[in-house]
């Protein structure tokens, strides 16, 4: 916490209906806040997969049980608006998307930021990132650091928070490991102990990439090159490939690489896209390694730069590598790495980290 709280802070909660969210408005409750929960709809259309229904139903179960007030906050159009149609304009660009990096700066740390603090009169609001965030160092300023549970932490997606921001949320369960929360979620009783962690996109939920981008997008046979430029097979258009993808397209007969047999042929993967052509070049797992990348649309969050011991993480969860060189490019970055990475791919984000700080990042160009 940044300071002693009183029984006169209030704190809006994102209640998602998910346990880490609950866990986080009962901790609060317990600390002595005047907790008021907040459930935004985002997402309802009908054969996405997404349970948002189910998710409204819990959080006003769990609201009541902890006897809390509920509100819901109706942001489908923005949401739609803000991610969806982002998400969309990305892959149509022949880039791989961050929808949560985009939802969280919009969404959660945009709309509900702004209105929680405009509307409901709050010192904080609160979600249930699994992410840290330090008291105010000598220049006064905060730090984002990673979760304590490295295996949940969700730093990554929030790389895009401002000084503002860090001084005015909490993450409660980010000082905790998923089990720990579980055990909370079961003392308090709460009715989402035991229900699974959310995966997929960002309200969403789990989905079919593929089905869900033929809903705007139409496929389009293209042509499979390697490297050298030779014909390899067909896919259904370059839209629904991202760099380092393995499956979803399939290779002729006989068509192989130098120093290959036939009855022992390497694995192929996505290694570039061109979109005006409508052909994708795919290799083997070697071709699929570099150390250098192009960042875009930086963002620092207490500090302009770089420093010593610096380490980038180009997917969520994903390995952190140290950072070799980093090369002022007009206003992007050039980023060489110790090591190559796989599958390096454009419009994903690239987070900076110095041991446990988010230092920054942006998008790979």
């Amino acid at each position: 916490m940044k300071e002693k709280i009183g029984k006169s802070k209030k704190v809006a909660v994102a209640l998602s209906g998910g346990v880490d969210s609950a866990v986080s408005a009962a901790l609060l409750k317990d600390q002595g806040f005047e907790v008021v929960c907040v459930h935004m709809v985002c997402w309802e259309e009908a054969g996405s997969g997404c349970a948002s229904n189910e998710s409204r139903v819990d959080a006003a179960k769990v609201a009541g049980h902890l006897g809390l007030p509920i509100l819901a906050w109706d942001f489908t159009k923005e949401y739609k608006e803000r991610v969806i149609n982002y998400f969309y304009s990305e892959y149509e660009l022949g880039r791989t998307p961050n929808p949560d990096v985009m939802c969280n700066k919009e969404i959660k740390f945009g709309l509900f930021f702004e209105k929680a603090f405009k509307e409901l009169n709050v010192d904080f609001i609160a979600t249930g990132h699994y992410a840290r965030i330090s008291p105010p160092c000598k220049n006064g300023k905060y730090a984002l650091l990673k979760g304590v549970d490295l295996s949940k932490d969700q730093s990554y997606f929030l790389y895009l928070l401002t000084q503002r921001h860090l001084s005015r949320t909490l993450f409660p369960v980010g000082g905790l490991k998923k089990t720990q929360v579980r055990e909370l979620a079961k003392k308090y009783k709460l009715p989402v102990w035991d229900k699974p962690d959310s995966q997929g996109i960002c309200f969403v939920g789990e989905i079919n990439i593929r089905k869900f981008l033929e809903e705007r997008i139409k496929p389009e046979k293209g042509k499979i090159l390697d490297v050298s430029g030779k014909v390899m097979g067909e896919h259904d258009g370059v839209w629904f490939y991202t760099i380092g993808q393995r499956h979803g397209f399939t290779i002729g007969a006989g068509r192989l690489e130098e120093g290959e047999k036939d009855k022992n042929p390497k694995p192929r993967y996505v290694l570039s896209k061109d979109i005006a052509k409508n052909t994708i070049t795919v290799g083997s797992r070697e071709y699929a390694m570099s150390n250098k990348f192009e960042i875009s649309d930086l963002h620092w969050i207490s500090q302009t730069g770089v420093k010593p011991g610096l380490e980038a993480r180009l997917r969520h969860l994903g390995e952190l590598y140290p950072v070799e060189e980093v090369i002022p490019f007009g206003e992007n970055l050039r980023v060489e790495l110790s090591k190559k990475a796989f599958g390096i791919a454009p419009g994903q984000s690239a987070v900076f980290y110095c041991k446990e700080e988010v230092l920054g990042g942006g998008v790979i160009v």
